[in-house]
């Protein structure tokens, strides 16, 4: 019969913690990010490029009287039977936000134009916010979404976008690119998936 080795002992918490420390690799300066980073000779033609190419649709409008007609225009907004804007005068609202405190209410709403904080070129980004929105989950729940951008609050690339976020409060932010999508069911990409099946960006001026 085969002798069997005793097993070791189990290291202790202290120990492991040890040894990691030990092998730590040696500390190194953060990389500069001070660059010449992408740019674009036409910021909003160069957004609209990539919004094309990743579903989305882009309009652009010199003012916002424009954008409501335009908006007149897209069928599902002109099928929706529950729609909400808080934009003013783009779109019009039937669903009274302030009377609905549970998010999943939001579900059956169609269509929502919303505003866009600024917009980066290089992917199409748009920054959003709750600041003056009571259910975030609006972003993501409607069938369609509509958001509408100043030509003027387009910047080149991330690392100008992440310049521009502020901090100075608690609130929920996010980046929005095109309507949503995946493509982890056999590499096929599918769009509407789990969150807006359209996204239309309305930009004025």
């Amino acid at each position: 019969m085969a002798e069997t080795q005793p097993p070791e002992p189990r290291r202790s918490r202290e120990e492991i913690l040890a040894t990691v420390r030990a092998h730590q690799p040696l500390a190194s300066e953060l990389p500069t990010l001070d660059r010449q980073w992408i740019t674009y000779p036409d910021r909003p033609a160069q957004f609209a490029k990539v919004l094309s190419e990743i579903g989305g649709q882009f309009v652009r409008v010199s003012y916002a009287a424009a954008a409501h007609v335009a908006l007149g225009e897209i069928p599902a907004y002109r099928d929706a039977k529950q729609f909400i804007s808080l934009v003013p005068g783009i779109g019009t609202s039937n669903v009274d936000l302030t009377a609905i405190s549970d998010p999943h209410a939001l579900e059956p709403i169609d269509f929502a134009i919303l505003s866009g904080n600024f917009g980066v070129a290089e992917n199409a980004a748009i920054w959003v916010t709750d600041r003056n929105l009571p259910l975030r989950a609006l972003f993501f729940i409607v069938q369609h979404l509509a958001l509408v951008l100043p030509a003027g609050q387009i910047v080149d690339n991330m690392h100008q976008a992440y310049e521009r976020i502020k901090f100075d409060r608690a609130e929920f932010g996010a980046f929005i690119a095109g309507p949503s999508k995946t493509a982890d069911i056999e590499q096929s990409l599918v769009i509407g998936a789990h969150g807006p099946r359209s996204l239309t960006v309305f930009c004025i001026g």
